[in-house]
This record gives structure tokens, C-alpha cells and sequence, in this order.
């Protein structure tokens, strides 16, 4: 029972640790107090704005972009990354196509992306879905590439069909990685969406209020809702572990 409780404890180490050495950095002034005021300050700032309706619109706007990113990304990228994967000679060809744009810095197109959405809501949407919609390809073909070879061979053998092969097993072995895929494409959403509202015309949303906050100095604002970005960044990737541990607890096996 001690060890349950110990293990269920464990994950609030790392937030006790930064909040201590934040209060260590306010108590001994290692930055003007004006510019870095105490975790409880904050905090209290931060639980008293939920009750303001700019927060709250701030905090759904956000989350919409978000999810709406990432359910174009994942309608496009799971779907594509298995059928390439499905064919190492077809992903090969492609290989360097995903890889060069997987790894530019989205934020670096996001004057492309404004010539042709223009300064509107749908360039937050559509950049941080080409961003997540490369890494969730990536790893869903990779899963069904790294497929176990013994099973595709006995399936083979006993003269399955290919659509079953595809379906019962190049699919399903895939699942372990491609929700790796999801959970990163997820965070990678969040911060895309975050840096748009911050650097393209937005009228809502946590990037906006960050960027907003900080040239007025309304500095407890600033810090509150970082904190509240780092939040729901957290939930979102607690909600899909919480999916995968349901979805793929068989991954293990066999």
C-alpha cells in the first residue's frame, strides 16, 4: 500500500522542485522582484482569473485550434503514413520529402502560410496541422515498417489475404508507434498555435494574452497564462496515454 502510494506521489516531485526553486529565485532576488513575482502570487492570480470570461474564451479558442489541427493532422497523417509504410519502397522514394519538411522549423512558413490563408483564424489551424501532420506520418509508417516479421511470415503462409495482413496486423502492430505519433503531433499542435497567436493578427487565445500581457507589463497575467498553456499541454498528452494505455495494452504481448 506505502509503495502504491509512493508511486502515485511521484509525479508531483517535478513540480514541487520548480515552484521551490522559483521561490528560491524570488527570496534571493536573483531577478528584480518587479519581473519574477513568488509561485503563490502567481498561482493565486491565476485560479482568481478563471472566474473572468476573457480567460475562459482565451483558454477555449486555444484548445478549438489545437484539436482542430490535430484531428486534420491525424485524418491525413495515420491514414498515409501506413499505407507508405506498408511499402518500404514507396516510403523510401519519399523519404527525403518528409524528413526536409518534418524537419524545418513550421514557425519559418509562417509567412508562406500567411500568403495564402492570409491573417485569418485558418493559418493557426493550417500550420500546426502541417506540422503535426508530418510527425504522426512518420511514426505510423514506421510502425507498420517495424511490423513483426514472423507474424507477416506465418500469415503468409497460411495464405491470408492481403487486405487482412493490412488490416489485423501491419495496422494493429502499428498502433504502439503511431500513438507516439499522436501524443507528440498533439504537443507540436499546441505550440504552433501558441506561437501563431502570438505573431499573427488574434483577438483571442493563450498566445495572444501571453504576448498581449507582456507589452502592457501585466507580468503575473504573462506568467499565469504560461502556466496554463504548460497545463493543458499536459493534459492533452495525459488524456492520450490514458487512450493508448486502453487502445494498445496488448502491444506487449506475443
Amino acid at each position: 500500500m506505502t509503495s502504491h502510494w509512493s508511486s502515485r506521489l511521484l509525479p508531483l516531485i517535478g513540480p514541487l522542485l520548480l515552484f521551490l526553486l522559483w521561490q528560491l529565485a524570488v527570496s534571493a532576488q536573483w531577478l528584480n522582484p518587479v519581473l519574477l513575482p513568488s509561485p503563490l502570487e502567481t498561482l493565486g492570480f491565476m485560479f482568481q482569473s478563471f472566474s473572468e470570461s476573457s480567460m475562459r474564451t482565451d483558454i477555449a479558442s486555444t484548445l478549438y485550434r489545437t484539436l482542430a489541427a490535430f484531428a486534420f493532422a491525424a485524418a491525413v497523417g495515420v491514414p498515409l503514413g501506413v499505407i507508405l509504410g506498408s511499402s518500404e519502397k514507396v516510403y523510401r522514394s519519399l523519404e527525403f520529402l518528409i524528413d526536409f519538411f518534418r524537419s524545418t522549423p513550421s514557425s519559418a512558413l509562417i509567412p508562406l502560410f500567411m500568403l495564402i490563408f492570409g491573417i485569418s483564424d485558418a493559418i493557426k489551424i493550417a500550420i500546426a496541422a502541417f506540422a503535426a501532420v508530418l510527425v504522426i506520418l512518420f511514426n505510423s509508417a514506421y510502425g507498420v515498417m517495424n511490423a513483426k516479421k514472423t507474424r507477416l511470415m506465418a500469415a503468409k503462409v497460411m495464405g491470408i489475404s492481403r487486405w487482412h495482413i493490412f488490416k489485423d496486423i501491419l495496422l494493429m502492430e502499428s498502433l504502439a508507434q503511431t500513438f507516439v505519433g499522436l501524443r507528440t503531433g498533439v504537443s507540436i499542435a499546441l505550440v504552433i498555435v501558441i506561437v501563431a497567436e502570438m505573431f499573427i493578427g488574434s483577438e483571442n487565445g493563450l498566445g495572444h494574452r501571453i504576448i498581449d500581457a507582456q507589452q502592457v507589463f501585466n507580468i503575473k497575467d504573462m506568467y499565469a497564462s504560461i502556466l496554463i498553456t504548460g497545463a493543458l499541454g499536459y493534459l492533452l498528452n495525459l488524456a492520450f496515454l490514458l487512450i493508448e494505455k486502453k487502445t494498445v495494452h496488448w502491444s506487449s504481448q506475443a
